[in-house]
């Protein structure tokens, strides 16, 4: 399938988005990371949908280890291979071995979760089936994240669910790795 919007090169993306494109993907490893040469073609929108998606990952609250845990549990279950290559690349840098990925793609019930990361996986499996949270798995949850934790929790589920569909609708191509 091909991509329905072309990635943009320096006329598309301006002078500012074709800089940050060439850092993010001289840093994602690859020659071109499709998400941000499609999305760059936005501007200013996506300077600013970088900024928010920065304060989730990587500075947000929550641990890099957990935030990554999170992400891949999101790419699995939307499906979206773009994510899952990408966030593999960087959770290995967060400490997800292939052991623990084989753990988050079967779920919260596989065997050697932390209570902490059953009911992180257990509320965004929810999350992403109900588009809400059970007072239970609300109350599992609390019981390791503070308030601001919680929120970012929310916000960082509901961005990436966001984010597999933005991929998924644009057809954005899978990037090729060095």
């Amino acid at each position: 399938m091909s991509a329905r919007i072309t990635p943009g090169r320096f006329k598309q993306l301006g002078p500012i988005n074709w800089v940050v494109w060439k850092v993010l993907s001289t840093a994602a490893g690859t020659k071109d990371a499709h998400l941000f040469s499609t999305l760059g073609r936005t501007r200013g929108l996506f300077r600013g949908w970088l900024h928010y998606s920065g304060k989730l990952m990587p500075g947000g609250k929550i641990s890099r280890h957990e935030t990554e845990l999170i992400i891949l549990r999101v790419a699995h279950l939307r499906d979206c291979s773009y994510e899952m290559d990408h966030h593999i690349r960087l959770g290995r840098r967060a400490g997800v071995t292939p052991e623990i990925l084989d753990r988050v793609i079967t779920g919260p019930g596989a065997s050697g979760w932390s209570e902490r990361h059953r009911a992180m996986l257990t509320a965004a499996d929810e999350m992403l089936a109900t588009k809400e949270l059970s007072d239970n798995s609300w109350a599992a949850l609390a019981e390791h994240l503070s308030e601001r934790q919680l929120i970012e929790f929310v916000l960082l589920v509901c961005q990436y669910d966001g984010l597999a569909t933005t991929i998924g609708t644009l057809h954005i191509e899978r990037d090729t790795y060095r």
